[in-house]
């Protein structure tokens, strides 16, 4: 089973089924869960408007925060990251910072929600990782 699984999260409705998945998953192996989020802001965007990237972290704290309290209100340890960052970079380094066994990430997120195939973010991640990916259709 799963020991330590990363729920990937960017609050998209496909995110937000991955995420029941990974509790359920969690839930059923006892392993610990690991809520996992990026604030996308490039350095341009963040030099010109510093306070949005505070509130964009406040929020996705707050997102996260939420999800965490959901997790172990279901019996499951969990815990959250948010990280300002290119998203796949910031789900790959937590990944093997926490020595994850699996990432449940949705097929989609905010960016990739007019691709027909999969978000570019879940792609890279899947092609970087160094443990299994599970890909939640929303």
């Amino acid at each position: 089973m799963y020991n330590r699984i990363i729920a990937a999260t960017d609050g998209s409705r496909y995110s937000k089924a991955a995420v029941d998945e990974a509790i359920k998953i969690a839930k059923a192996s006892k392993g610990n869960l690991i809520i996992v989020s990026a604030v996308d802001i490039n350095e341009e965007f963040e030099s010109e408007a510093p306070e949005l990237t505070e509130r964009f972290e406040r929020q996705f704290k707050a997102m996260v925060e939420r999800i965490t309290k959901q997790a172990k209100a279901k019996g499951v340890k969990a815990e959250g990251i948010v990280k300002i960052g290119e998203p796949y970079n910031v789900i790959i380094s937590a990944a093997k910072a926490k020595k994850a066994d699996l990432i449940v990430m949705g097929s989609h997120g905010r960016r990739g929600l007019s691709r027909l195939l999969m978000g570019s973010v879940t792609e890279r991640v899947i092609g970087h990782a160094k443990c299994a990916v599970l890909v939640v259709k929303g």
